[in-house]
């Protein structure tokens, strides 16, 4: 015991202070009772707070079988593990024959004060549900190297709230450890837990495992659902809810146990995905109980229908073009899911594009080269010979599993975006890498032309300021502002000394706003097209228009001859007047103007 208060001296609190903060532990400060004893509000000063705050006051009386051994436990499970759902421990003081707690003061009280309360929604009880099951989780769950915690009494008086209604799972007397890495079971001698809560394999194995507390879990997730204890006690006999709870979910009687005022207020498939969890939880075979992770997907699940019961919908819609263009089909059950996979990147287009959507909902589309059409300037090489997978060891991972162009010689090649965002400006890089590192920092510009620009210019940059860690180079080519979600360039890149490994192109949204010089007489032509334009000046622009353009989502075809003058196409198609006797059949020409 000595050893032990010397590790968790910085946590002992005096018990003068605690006797003053208490009263002499007068009644009218106590704040809760249970089967350890009394708990008590009160101010102290404590190990994380200098000034004086008000705490939790936890006195456990061994007539109640509290011990030395629950005591040392709590203290340092609750030292050791610490997370936002989990209460946090202040303090303890065994002086003067006292086992005494101080936890954080949570002011909203106890979960199963709450149950039967009309005033709390079912969106609360949906987001106090996953609060108390994200720091299960964490104790079955622990990051880094400590051990796997089993709670071993889950029910609704151990989860307290805070005045943010925030959930902490609390009381870990019980609690047992074991390693985080494997299954396992602990043999257990004598009860534990609480009527009603506790895992039925318990009474015929006396083992319990992690999967028991999921048990006692989904228990209090039907006391939340129907808004009542799991049990109680009438003329001295103990009467149990959970196998009618069981019967009437298995029956599709739901709503004959769902508390009234619920009912209203719950989307029906909020509801089905908090009862479904709930019930897995309670199957009587452990291997068929969920992990606690599983259980706050599901929560977060049902809080989502809840909350934004067509959001799946809207993003679905949002993002049809780029789900329609990914390979393998993408899995996922929420709108929110959807967003985590899309903002961590997906290869698209059978692999020749790879596209991520950021916080601002503005995309980032890189392009591989080989979908690019690199096309040599030399007769003597084809574009095969020049293709080809990174040499050595070189990792590319930014266009992964990806082929290079082996870029000596000049070449062209063209590039097309079809995921931009509108209206935002973008910066096209190229990303590349040397294929002797020994030519990084010799001077060797890169020259390149951008098909539509003034015919004379000749862009240059020094790729040796641009160097990532990595060895790759993501090198600034263009700047505009996107009009439409398609965009269509051809560049020329010039004959170099130093071989280039060229991966690809990419389109990053850029901070910094491009504007387009505006020219009255064609503005409404640009407005129009079909795709983004880039000019920087009225000669460029109309360079662009005498080649043609595509205008109102390529209904139409406009172009200047050299005397200036308008040509303007409309399909056929928007030309015929519907006849429903004898209905228009259309057919592609390659050979269409």
């Amino acid at each position: 015991m000595a050893s032990f208060v010397t590790e968790f001296k910085h946590l002992e609190i005096q018990l003068e202070d605690i006797i003053s903060a208490t009263n002499n532990f007068d009644e009218s400060k106590v704040i809760g009772r249970g089967g350890f004893g009394k708990v008590y509000a009160g101010e102290l000063s404590h190990s994380q707070s200098e000034e004086k705050s008000l705490v939790a006051i936890k006195r456990l009386d061994r007539r109640y079988g509290q011990g030395d051994t629950e005591f040392f436990k709590e203290i340092r499970m609750l030292s050791c593990y610490r997370h936002e759902n989990l209460i946090s421990l202040l303090g303890f003081c065994c002086q003067g024959g006292e086992m005494i707690l101080i936890y954080e003061h949570a002011s909203g009280g106890s979960l199963d004060c709450l149950l039967g309360s009309t005033d709390l929604t079912w969106t609360q009880r949906l987001r106090i549900c996953i609060d108390a099951a994200k720091g299960l989780s964490f104790l079955h769950d622990p990051n880094g190297t400590q051990q796997r915690v089993l709670h071993c009494d889950i029910k609704s008086a151990n989860i307290l709230l805070d005045k943010n209604m925030t959930a902490k799972v609390s009381d870990f007397g019980l609690s047992k450890m074991g390693p985080a890495n494997q299954q396992y079971s602990i043999l257990i001698t004598s009860a534990v837990g609480t009527p009603g809560y506790c895992d039925p394999l318990y009474m015929q194995m006396y083992t319990l495992t992690k999967e028991s507390d999921v048990y006692s879990f989904g228990v209090v997730l039907f006391e939340v659902l129907c808004g009542r204890l799991c049990f109680e006690i009438s003329n001295g006999q103990l009467k149990v809810y959970v196998p009618l709870w069981r019967k009437c979910y298995e029956e599709n009687k739901l709503h004959e146990i769902i508390l009234q005022d619920l009912r209203q207020q719950m989307d029906p498939s909020s509801m089905k995905t908090f009862s479904d969890i709930a019930s897995q939880c309670l199957r009587n075979a452990r291997e068929e109980r969920p992990t606690m992770s599983r259980v706050v997907e599901e929560l977060e699940i049902a809080l989502e229908s809840q909350e934004f019961p067509d959001l799946r919908l809207e993003v679905l819609t949002k993002y049809e073009d780029i789900l329609m263009a990914v390979d393998p089909l993408l899995i996922y059950k929420t709108g929110k899911q959807l967003k985590e996979l899309l903002s961590k990147g997906l290869i698209i287009n059978e692999g020749k594009k790879w596209l991520s959507v950021n916080e601002k909902g503005e995309h980032t589309e890189r392009i591989y080269i080989e979908a690019c059409n690199p096309q040599s300037f030399s007769r003597y090489y084809n574009q095969e010979e020049l293709l080809r997978h990174p040499t050595g060891d070189v990792v590319n991972s930014r266009f992964p599993g990806g082929r290079c162009y082996f870029y000596e010689i000049g070449f062209k090649a063209r590039v097309r975006g079809e995921y931009l965002t509108p209206h935002i400006s973008y910066t096209l890089n190229l990303v590349f890498r040397y294929k002797d590192q020994r030519d990084v920092n010799e001077y060797n510009p890169l020259r390149y032309k951008i098909d539509g620009e003034d015919e004379t210019k000749v862009f240059m940059i020094y790729p040796s300021t641009h160097m990532r860690e990595d060895g790759w180079f993501i090198v600034p080519l263009y700047q505009f502002t996107s009009q439409h979600t398609t965009v269509d360039l051809q560049f020329q890149f010039e004959y170099r000394r130093a071989i280039l490994q060229v991966a690809g192109i990419e389109f990053q949204p850029s901070e910094e706003k491009v504007q387009l010089p505006v020219f009255e007489e064609y503005q409404h032509i640009v407005d129009a097209a079909s795709q983004s334009l880039f000019y920087t000046s009225l000669y460029e622009l109309k360079h662009i228009l005498s080649k043609g353009i595509h205008l109102k989502d390529y209904k139409e075809w406009f172009s200047l001859n050299e005397k200036g003058q308008h040509c303007h196409m409309i399909s056929i198609k928007d030309c015929l007047i519907p006849n429903d006797d004898f209905p228009s059949q259309y057919k592609s020409d390659e050979d269409s103007r």
